[in-house]
């Protein structure tokens, strides 16, 4: 099986929690991945135990650029290389999950008449999605109403599948706190922008360390890379005080464990690991993604009192005060648990694994 996609977390970890699927229910099924040069799948899907082959593609600039000059050159390169690979390669089919690579990646498969299905994430389908859904065989996707963007009889509900490991946090407690160099005898709160991090969280962060501090409460704050150097150099004089400053957490059912509450961003794979954990959060939506999803997505949580939500231009003034009044409210932190673990889906890797092997089979019973 060829799995194609990524560019950030919330495209690479899906991938790689059907592909652990997969290998649970086929013990011996050979999966190789397709990225994108240079993007961050080509790090993390290695370290996830999977081999990994690199396209040269990279997304279509919205303004007029030199760097779409060489998009269709780009494109040819990436379709040249997908057909090779599928040459040498032989898949049963080909699942794509968003982003650059898997467009060419799908595309060839597809024209090859291989088995092919794509796995979107969020409420409002990227562009590769939608440039697919005509050529594929299945769709399997998280929320309903999809049939406004993909063909309704190819369409299967399934939610979004989440990596086992980082939600099997219970009894993980001890190993987290250690982990981390923090204390159980302090509130923490967890600070996720997502893989690339967050401007607008880092900074509010940033500008409110010492409130975090007066109020004893401990902070583990995934910044990103591009904040990372900025908050390390701010952060200096509150280590001793329980703030932990990483780029990015490897350990997240550690970082989960010993949450009491989180701040995040509203991504969909966000959000299905938070309802997994039951974990109270703030949400600061990106109010840049498409179609302002991560908004509909939050408010749609907050609606069942499952989470609260502040707008990301109002973050700096209104969300660490926010976090604090929760972190003090435990009568609040107890409701948010209970609702979101009401809305929690736990077997979409295993749903969209079983759809995978049936198309296997529907092509093998044919021939």
């Amino acid at each position: 099986m060829i799995i194609s996609g990524g560019g950030t977390g919330g495209h690479i970890f899906p991938a790689i929690a059907i592909a652990n699927a997969l290998k649970k229910k086929v013990p011996d099924v050979n999966i190789l991945f397709i990225g994108a040069k240079g993007k961050m799948e080509m790090e993390k899907v290695p370290a996830a135990g999977y081999p990994i082959e690199g396209l040269w593609i990279s997304g279509l600039q919205r303004k007029l650029t030199m760097k779409n000059l060489a998009f269709p050159l780009k494109v040819i390169s990436s379709m040249m290389k997908a057909g090779r690979i599928m040459k040498k390669f032989k898949p049963d089919v080909v699942i794509g999950v968003g982003g650059f690579a898997s467009g060419p990646t799908l595309r060839v498969a597809s024209n090859k008449g291989i088995p092919t299905l794509i796995q979107e994430q969020n409420s409002f389908p990227g562009i590769t999605n939608k440039l697919l859904a005509k050529k594929v065989n299945k769709i399997c996707v998280a929320y309903d109403g999809m049939e406004k963007f993909f063909p309704k009889e190819k369409i299967i509900l399934t939610g979004n599948p989440i990596r086992r490991e980082m939600i099997e946090i219970e009894g993980k407690q001890d190993e987290a706190f250690s982990f981390f160099k923090l204390t159980p005898d302090k509130p923490v709160v967890l600070v996720v922008g997502g893989s690339q991090g967050a401007l607008s969280i880092n900074k509010s962060i940033h500008n409110h360390l010492t409130q975090f501090s007066e109020q004893g409460v401990q902070l583990i704050w995934q910044t990103g890379k591009y904040y990372f150097h900025t908050a390390k150099e701010v952060a200096g004089a509150f280590q001793d005080n329980g703030v932990r400053i990483v780029e990015f957490i490897d350990r997240m059912d550690y970082a989960y464990a010993i949450a009491n509450v989180i701040i995040s961003r509203a991504g969909a794979i966000a959000i299905s690991e938070i309802c997994a954990v039951g974990k109270p959060t703030v949400f600061v939506p990106l109010p840049s993604a498409a179609e302002d999803h991560q908004t509909k997505n939050a408010q749609a949580l907050v609606e069942k009192k499952a989470a609260l939500l502040v707008k990301d231009q109002e973050a700096n003034e209104t969300l660490v005060d926010s976090v604090i009044q929760l972190i003090r409210n435990k009568e609040k932190q107890i409701e948010l648990n209970h609702n979101l673990l009401k809305l929690a889906r736990k077997d979409s890797d295993e749903k969209i694994a079983n759809e995978i092997l049936a198309l296997i089979n529907q092509k093998r019973s044919k021939q």
